[in-house]
């Protein structure tokens, strides 16, 4: 694409901001501008210049607002970008949670039958890969809205029957978040959708997990067989709703509510305002 001249870009700019004052360089262009409505003439702005390779940006000084506009600096190929890998990534990590969530089935089922080891491990890849695709999917509806380009999932894959068989998924802008409400708009929208999809696995879950006696459940924390987990507040609501667990009983998790767990887990850390999550 053609780079635009100074000409054609003040045009564009004066065409939606009134326009005060001019200064030029060899670099950028400054533009003095009217501040009525300049959040949504911004966007408006932004995203055509995106389109001609331009960067747009605002500053508010003691004697108003200025904008500046300058050439979007070249983006470097990285190997992220490579259209094989979000697929390879996917089947390895649906590998991962496959024999992960075979193992998990075949200890509960020394304690309580729960099922078929293959179809119940099938029955947790699919719901552990829905949490975290739905997340992903909420926030790649997000970026269509708001005219953002962005990579497909890069599903992580875990370290199963030791640990946990995912480190959720994560994707990439390929385009400029034009301010913070977009960029908010984007990220929630990953949180609440996985999180509804959470709710209802936590349900399947409960309704799926087995009961075992305190004294044998003693022995198995003795043993280092089981290991006592804080539980989420809705998965606690789903075990009251189905009558699980007491005085006398303990709840042990079936693959199912595990994958909630996880679902919680991932929710959770997507919202701490940190690097590459969706909180930061």
């Amino acid at each position: 694409m053609t780079e635009p001249t100074q000409e054609e870009l003040i045009s564009t700019v004066s065409s939606i901001f009134d326009v005060t004052d001019i200064i030029t360089n060899s670099e950028t262009l400054e533009f003095k501008i009217d501040s009525n409505n300049f959040k949504h003439k911004f966007v408006i702005l932004a995203r055509q210049l995106e389109l001609q390779n331009m960067l747009a940006h605002l500053e508010k000084s003691s004697d108003g607002m200025h904008l500046f506009v300058a050439r979007l600096p070249q983006a470097k190929r990285k190997w992220l970008s490579k259209s094989w890998l979000p697929r390879i990534l996917f089947a390895v990590t649906v590998t991962m949670v496959l024999i992960d969530g075979y193992y998990r089935t075949d200890f509960v089922n020394t304690l309580s039958f729960i099922g078929n080891p293959i179809e119940m491990s099938v029955l947790y890849a699919f719901s552990l890969i829905g949490i975290l695709g739905v997340h992903e999917s909420g926030h790649l509806i997000a970026a269509k809205k708001h005219k953002i380009r962005t990579t497909w999932p890069y599903f992580i894959p875990g370290v199963p029957v030791f640990g946990i068989p995912t480190f959720g998924a994560l994707i990439q802008s390929r385009g400029l978040t034009i301010n913070r409400d977009i960029l908010f708009d984007v990220a929630i929208a990953g949180p609440i959708a996985g999180l509804i999809i959470a709710i209802i696995v936590s349900m399947f879950g409960a309704l799926t997990s087995p009961e075992i006696d305190n004294v044998l459940a003693d022995e198995l924390y003795n043993e280092s067989q089981l290991m006592k987990m804080n539980l989420p507040i809705f998965m606690t609501v789903s075990l009251e709703i189905f009558d699980k667990g007491g005085d006398n009983t303990h709840v042990v998790m079936s693959p199912i509510f595990f994958a909630a767990w996880i679902g919680f887990l991932i929710t959770f850390l997507n919202l701490l305002p940190a690097w590459q999550l969706d909180g930061g």
